[in-house]
């Protein structure tokens, strides 16, 4: 496995960048956000995952090794391989994909070309539980967290013995009323505790 490479880059193009190492050039596939940072004849290194295939091998690159562990993850979904992965990383950051996923935001997901709503939803379903902390924006509270509140009650009603698709509909209503600042989790919690109460 290529890990990394570092380098001179001898070249660059829309969705790829050469980058030579110990005389040998590497042809590496990049977003374009990751090839803008880059400058011919500058030195550089790309974190990098190797993708090999019958009739191929496939170098990407990324800017850090965030990037490429959340590509590497987002191939272990069903139907995601590594031409969509990258086109994730090239709509939306690391951190906005894991806060997309970890909080259920189907319509983030959708404005990668590729994805659609069922896509998105398989996404959520299959990755949520292994994205990581998710790091909260300057308008939460609480720097990073393990998915946000939504994540917290989610698990907490899964814990108390609802099923994952009741605990994820209350987690959904109690979104919906959620307006401006968050109320803390416990109260987050016990709103969610009473609709579920309702349908039992």
């Amino acid at each position: 496995m290529i890990a990394s490479v570092r380098g001179t880059v001898t070249a660059t193009g829309p969705d790829h960048a050469v980058v030579e190492v110990g005389g040998i050039g590497l042809a590496v596939q990049c977003a374009p956000g990751t090839i803008a940072d880059l400058r011919v004849g500058q030195p550089a290194r790309l974190a990098t995952s190797l993708v090999v295939r019958e009739d191929s091998l496939t170098l990407y690159g990324f800017a850090d090794d965030d990037a490429k562990q959340l590509f590497e993850l987002l191939q272990t979904a069903s139907g995601v391989g590594p031409r969509l992965a990258q086109a994730v990383l090239a709509v939306h950051t690391p951190d906005a994909v894991r806060k997309a996923i970890a909080n259920a935001d189907t319509a983030a997901l959708t404005r990668v070309p590729g994805i659609g709503k069922k896509g998105a939803e398989r996404l959520v379903l299959e990755l949520r539980d292994r994205v990581g902390p998710v790091a909260i924006g300057p308008d939460d509270a609480g720097g990073v967290t393990g998915g946000g509140w939504p994540d917290q009650v989610r698990q907490a009603l899964v814990g108390l013995g609802w099923s994952a698709a009741q605990a994820e509909q209350a987690v959904v209503a109690v979104a919906e009323t959620v307006d401006g600042d968050t109320p803390p989790v416990p109260v987050l919690l016990k709103q969610a505790i009473r609709l579920l109460g309702r349908t039992r």
